[in-house]
């Protein structure tokens, strides 16, 4: 049985080991040799890994070590692999697994009175090896350099040439994080990868590593030299910050796993729902007790650590739409409660909503009960909660209805 871990006192490597004296059977359960299968399965795998981006939340966590580690694990099986351009910062041990692995001569550069080394890009792609290992995704090229102004635009070309590309970046040059990151640290980020280059990835591998441990390697010199080391420990590497950057680097993954699992689930599994996490789903009418829904509904997922969104499903007749600037006033309610707010046009709402909540992976949808009598009820075809009960129900998605009681007269004007 095989198994996956990160160590951390090797710098993040990924291992797979097998377990002792647990022997693979010859057959599988359907017959197929166990030997066909794991070919099988090669195959695929092999297919699915062209671009691999090992991620980190800081310099340190042993990206780079990784990614070293990966081209001799691919070599050994073969592979035609070669170093387009590594920066070993000094640090021993990664230099250590340099040999062995084909090297492309770097580009000298003069530039302001220095010589200065970049990736040669062209020799790159006249190698046109199966995998070439390009450090520092982020980097900006020494201006004369080469065709671009950035790695990541040279890494687009290698790809495009159809050699894979195994490279490394930190969560904080990621173009939607970056601001945010100078807030918190008050340290410029000035190279930034647009983050649909780090989506383009066929894999994702967080290299992880705790602020404490970070902070140890830092203090032993084995991050940046002993002279850089206080700064760093008083500056940015302070704990707060490793623990704010390394939870960036968590949600980020998880936002693409999560995403990978709703295509998959579409894909193969129509209608399951996995509840690997909460999504919290509320449908709003955009009547006055539409602000309390919301409100009761970020409480239900604030309680269970879950998403919300909130959906409002308006007809394709204008004179039963919900008043503009009621809908509006609770758009900036769902703002304020940090949810997303979708608008569906559909003249069957119980369907719409069903759909949504299906479609998103939703696992608990919050709606109102209807103000509607029985008697109207039955001349209208029923009532909108039944019908989204019925259909939550065929999902699997569990459903509350909360009671509509008259709002406050300061509640009434926020939707």
């Amino acid at each position: 049985m095989l198994y996956g871990r990160i160590d951390p006192v090797r710098e993040g490597v990924t291992e797979i080991t097998e377990q002792p004296g647990a022997a693979l059977p010859e057959r599988t359960d359907e017959g197929v040799s166990v030997a066909a299968a794991v070919e099988d399965a090669t195959d695929v795998v092999a297919a699915a890994g062209r671009f691999r981006v090992y991620l980190g939340a800081a310099a340190g966590v042993g990206k780079t070590y990784a990614m070293l580690s990966e081209g001799h694990r691919r070599r050994g099986r073969g592979a035609d692999v070669v170093i387009g351009f590594v920066e070993c910062h000094g640090r021993r041990r990664t230099e250590q697994l340099i040999e062995g692995l084909e090297v492309v001569p770097r580009k000298l550069v003069d530039y302001r009175g220095s010589r200065l080394e970049e990736m040669d890009l062209d020799a790159v792609l006249r190698r046109k090896p199966k995998i070439a290992l390009i450090d520092e995704l982020a980097h900006t090229n020494v201006p004369g350099s080469g065709r671009h102004e950035k790695r990541w635009q040279d890494v687009m070309d290698i790809l495009a040439a159809g050699i894979g590309v195994i490279t490394t970046v930190n969560i904080q040059h990621l173009e939607s994080i970056a601001d945010e990151v100078e807030h918190m640290t008050g340290a410029m980020v000035r190279e930034r990868v647009p983050d649909w280059v780090v989506r383009k990835a066929d894999q994702i591998e967080l290299v992880d590593s705790s602020p404490e441990q970070l902070r140890r390697r830092m203090l032993h010199g084995n991050i940046y030299p002993k002279e850089r080391v206080p700064q760093a420990l008083s500056h940015f590497f302070q704990t707060g910050n490793l623990i704010a950057l390394r939870e960036l680097a968590l949600r980020f993954l998880a936002d693409e796993t999560e995403e990978e699992l709703r295509e998959h689930l579409r894909r193969h599994q129509a209608q399951a729902v996995w509840e690997t996490c909460e999504r919290i789903m509320v449908a709003v009418t955009g009547g006055p007790a539409s602000g309390a829904l919301v409100r009761r509904a970020a409480r239900i997922a604030a309680r269970v650590k879950g998403e919300l969104d909130v959906v409002h499903v308006s007809g394709s007749d204008p004179q039963r739409s919900a008043d503009r600037p009621v809908l509006d006033r609770v758009m900036e309610l769902v703002a304020d409660v940090g949810a997303r707010w979708h608008e569906l046009h559909d003249d069957d709402p119980a369907g719409a909503i069903a759909r949504f909540a299906h479609e998103h992976q939703v696992t608990q949808i919050v709606i109102g009960s209807s103000r509607r009598s029985r008697w109207q009820q039955v001349l209208g075809g029923g009532s909108n909660v039944a019908r989204i009960l019925h259909e939550a129900g065929r999902y699997g998605i569990d459903v509350h209805v909360i009671a509509r009681a008259e709002p406050a007269p300061d509640q009434r004007s926020t939707g």
